[in-house]
């Protein structure tokens, strides 16, 4: 039993966090954190939520966001 314990801790350990704050957002979309503050307060921005006094996107969410600028109306496609 405890070797399960490490195996599932360490896999915890090497998947990135599911949760990411806006700075790791902004890298993630490679933005400035002010100009997802402002794609926030536009609503045009990843999906993003509050948990507490934080601003959280779920990376998932980001991946989603980012294929359907990529995917849009303004995209030129081969």
């Amino acid at each position: 039993m405890p070797d399960q314990i490490t195996t599932s801790a360490e896999l915890a350990a090497a998947q990135p966090p599911e949760l990411l704050t806006i700075t790791e957002a902004a890298e993630l979309v490679r933005a400035p954190v002010a100009t997802l503050r402002y794609w926030r307060h536009l609503g045009t921005g990843p999906q993003s939520f509050r948990l507490g006094r934080r601003v959280l996107y779920r990376r998932d969410d980001l991946r989603a966001w980012i294929d359907a600028q990529h995917d849009g109306p303004g995209s030129t496609g081969a």
